[in-house]
């Protein structure tokens, strides 16, 4: 499971630069008569190999399901690779972004109709947490993949820092003056950044900023992040982003630039009292085992809960030879492979309705009952913003936001630079409306 994802954009710049992949392809039929599915995931050796094990299960003898082997940390590049080359496999793992994008340019097999109910038993769109399946249609309807497992997002605290230097642990409902006074007085007592929270501070940083001024009643920063008509920094959204330039300023939270690259690690060793991060974290924390009492809270908020939203899932070239197999093992992948899988590796919870008491139950099992209750109330918030633009000229923005945001937040602009950076993004997206 991965938060950052790359844009299809990204994907294809990169594809033009990268040498034709000799593997994947699309379904065909094997000497024997069977039909072969093929499939790409993201996930480390250790999921896939339960993957693999789920997959052993399928039960049907004309299917065989193979999937390709691809290093997870350099899997952006091998999807270029085969979306250029046109050999892209059956079934892939994407990002919301990466599936809109495509579907749009008439790269994925549309399953809308498969979905509306037609012929497709029990998993149809009303099978999906409603947010996750809506976000995966484009404009006019189409849907070139399914959202197969949600991130959500909160604060990982270490019980004993709260503890040592006198404060509540976090817990649902604590306000974003409770977390940036907490961080405050954990750097008071010596970490050296309170709060890590990239979310924030990184590229993404102004979407996951909104969440204060939606919680006040103020606007999101984006109306919208697959069909946006314009992007707003209003007066609560200003004076959120305040208190974070605050915070930064005061030492108590990382700034941008931070190197993020172990986080979790420093985490986990008691270095970082507070991260702003996923779910995901749980299933390493379960084989690392850290040296710390932790515990993960909901993000803060100033009334209502707000949080963010974002499903990755899994697509299917426009060009796979037999989608009704096809379609096949993408359900039994979205639906009976997770429940098999996430009681070993909880990496997150489906999207897929009817398999997410997998994940909860191996929670609970494991005593992560605060990763399971923030889960479940990230899911039941009220009010939520997406991580990113998922739109083709995503990147246009990404550098405004590059060469505004981060000076911003360290000072070196004003605050009132924020509506000189929206205004400039409004342009844009007047310019590719």
């Amino acid at each position: 499971m991965k938060r950052t994802l790359h844009t299809a954009g990204a994907l294809l710049a990169a594809g033009g630069l990268l040498a034709t992949s000799a593997c994947g392809g699309s379904s065909g039929n094997e000497s024997g008569g069977k039909t072969t599915v093929t499939v790409m995931t993201w996930e480390s050796n250790a999921t896939n190999q339960l993957i693999d094990k789920a997959l052993a299960g399928f039960d049907d003898p004309d299917i065989t399901v193979k999937r390709i082997d691809t290093p997870n940390g350099n899997y952006g590049d091998k999807l270029a690779s085969l979306t250029q080359a046109k050999k892209l496999p059956d079934l892939f793992w994407c990002g919301n972004d990466t599936e809109l994008q495509y579907t749009g340019q008439g790269l994925l097999t549309d399953w809308s109709d498969r979905l509306s109910g037609s012929g497709s038993g029990d998993f149809t769109t009303s099978s999906f947490v409603p947010t996750a399946m809506k976000n995966w249609k484009t404009a006019d309807g189409k849907i070139g993949g399914v959202p197969s497992l949600m991130n959500t997002y909160g604060i990982w605290y270490d019980i004993d820092a709260f503890k040592a230097a006198g404060i509540p642990v976090p817990a649902a409902g604590w306000t974003w003056d409770e977390m940036y006074a907490a961080a405050d007085k954990l750097h008071k007592k010596g970490a050296k950044y309170g709060l890590v929270a990239d979310a924030m501070t990184a590229l993404d940083g102004p979407f996951s900023a909104s969440l204060y001024s939606l919680s006040a009643g103020g606007a999101a920063f984006a109306d919208s992040v697959h069909q946006p008509t314009e992007v707003t920094a209003d007066a609560t959204y200003t004076e959120g982003v305040g208190k974070l330039v605050a915070g930064i300023k005061s030492g108590a939270v990382a700034p941008p630039g931070y190197d993020i690259s172990s986080q979790q690690s420093l985490f986990a060793a008691g270095e970082i009292p507070m991260l702003w991060s996923g779910q995901w974290l749980a299933a390493g924390f379960l084989t690392d085992k850290p040296k710390i009492e932790y515990g993960f809270a909901p993000l803060p908020q100033v009334d209502k809960a707000a949080t963010l939203y974002d499903a990755v899932g899994i697509c299917t070239p426009s060009y796979t030879k037999n989608a009704d197999v096809t379609f096949k093992v993408l359900s039994y992948l979205d639906s009976t492979v997770w429940t098999k899988v996430l009681p070993d590796s909880p990496v997150a919870v489906p999207a897929y309705t009817a398999a997410q008491d997998a994940y909860f139950d191996a929670l609970d099992k494991a005593g992560l009952t605060t990763v399971a209750s923030t889960v479940k109330a990230d899911l039941d918030a009220p009010l939520t913003q997406g991580v990113r633009f998922t739109t083709q000229w995503a990147s246009q923005s990404n550098d405004l936001i590059t060469a505004y945001w981060p000076d911003i937040l360290q000072g070196k602009k004003p605050l009132s630079d924020l509506q000189t950076m929206t205004d400039k993004i409004n342009d844009v997206i007047k310019s590719n409306g």
